[in-house]
């Protein structure tokens, strides 16, 4: 391995240092950071008012935040609007499903991949050579998102016909469609019976192996420590532990966090 590439293995694919936010006079966060490994399934987690969605809204740029410095691929970018995040390289899906209702499952991941397309308004606006060949290749791709995510026989399907569980596909492979260098998914689990919590499972499992890194923020602890190479973990704002599941598990200042009388 050249010394290039054995450098860009170790750059993590997001760091994030020192991160605040306020709301009036709430401090959600204060001072938070983490780094995240190319290929690592990456767990956020504490509990019900931890700040956790606060700093994910801030990472994918749905909220500007007060104070922090931001690196992806070892290059500094600002997480200033969620389209420029997505150019970026950082995909996210929603805690609350954010398809296009009327729109077919193919057509929804075809949104997704628009970010990474160039023929413009004015080829979409004159049907030009390079615009229709640019849709086919990207129909041709968001077809082969949906047999990724197992929905494919659903493509021609409005989303809004879709079983809950085919509607996280649907957004998974949405995300995945704008060739992200980090996936961002919020609450994936959230209403999930145990059959869909399985399959997701097994769906994030597969995107891992296939060289992708995954930041996970999940209520459901036991998904996140079944699946995650490292945790962080939030309380009042504030970072509290950094590690392995197991250490972790271990930390007493988690334990007090989830089981303790601190008002959680």
């Amino acid at each position: 391995m050249s010394s290039a590439v054995a450098s860009s293995a170790q750059v993590p694919v997001l760091r994030v240092r020192g991160v605040s936010k306020r709301f009036g006079g709430l401090q959600a966060l204060s001072d938070v950071g983490l780094a995240i490994e190319r290929g690592q399934v990456y767990g956020l987690i504490g509990p019900n008012g931890a700040g956790k969605t606060t700093f994910f809204n801030v990472i994918t740029g749905l909220y500007a935040p007060d104070s922090g410095s931001f690196e992806l691929d070892g290059q500094p970018y600002r997480p200033s609007a969620v389209h420029e995040v997505a150019r970026a390289g950082i995909a996210r899906t929603f805690q609350n499903i954010r398809l296009f209702a009327d729109m077919t499952a193919l057509e929804n991941v075809m949104v997704g991949r628009h970010v990474r397309t160039g023929s413009g308004v004015l080829g979409a606006i004159l049907r030009t050579q390079v615009f229709r060949q640019e849709e086919a290749a990207i129909a041709g791709r968001a077809r082969e998102l949906l047999e990724y995510v197992g929905i494919a026989r659903y493509a021609d399907f409005r989303a809004r016909t879709l079983s809950y569980g085919d509607q996280r596909r649907l957004e998974i492979a949405r995300a995945l469609a704008t060739d992200p260098k980090l996936i961002a998914l919020d609450e994936p689990a959230a209403g999930m019976n145990a059959t869909e919590k399985l399959q997701l499972r097994e769906l994030i499992d597969r995107i891992r192996r296939d060289g992708r890194t995954i930041l996970l923020i999940e209520h459901d602890v036991k998904l996140v420590m079944g699946l995650c190479d490292r945790v962080t973990v939030l309380d009042y704002g504030k970072l509290i532990a950094q590690g392995t599941p197991a250490e972790v598990q271990r930390d007493e200042r988690v334990i007090e966090a989830y089981l303790g009388t601190g008002g959680h």
